[in-house]
C-alpha cells in the first residue's frame, strides 16, 4: 500500500526530506503523498522512512492504494528506471 499523511500532520517539515521517491510533497493545508510515487521505501529501506521520523504519527498505510511488498518492488524498479530515461 501506499502510505498518507492524515490531518494530525503539524507540518513540521521533517517527512518530505526523508522520502527517497520524492513522494511526498507540501498541500494545500498539509503535507501529501503521490500514492504513485510511494513504495513505502521498499528497494531503498527496511521500513518508511516518513513513519519513522513523523513526531506525531499520522503516517499510516492508505486502505485506497492496497499493494503488496512485490508490487511494491516493481513500483520501486519502474521508478529507477523512468529517473534514469
Amino acid at each position: 500500500m501506499a502510505l498518507k499523511i492524515t490531518d494530525e500532520c503539524i507540518n513540521c517539515d521533517v517527512c518530505e526530506p526523508v522520502c527517497p521517491n520524492k513522494a511526498i510533497y507540501q498541500g494545500e493545508m498539509i503535507y501529501e503523498i503521490n500514492p504513485a510515487l510511494c513504495t513505502e521505501c521498499v528497494g531503498h529501506f527496511d521500513e518508511p522512512q516518513c513513519v519513522a521520523v513523523c513526531p506525531v504519527d499520522c503516517i499510516p498505510k492508505d486502505p485506497e492504494y492496497a499493494e503488496s511488498e512485490s508490487m511494491l518492488r516493481e513500483k520501486y524498479l519502474q521508478l529507477q528506471k523512468a529517473d534514469k530515461s
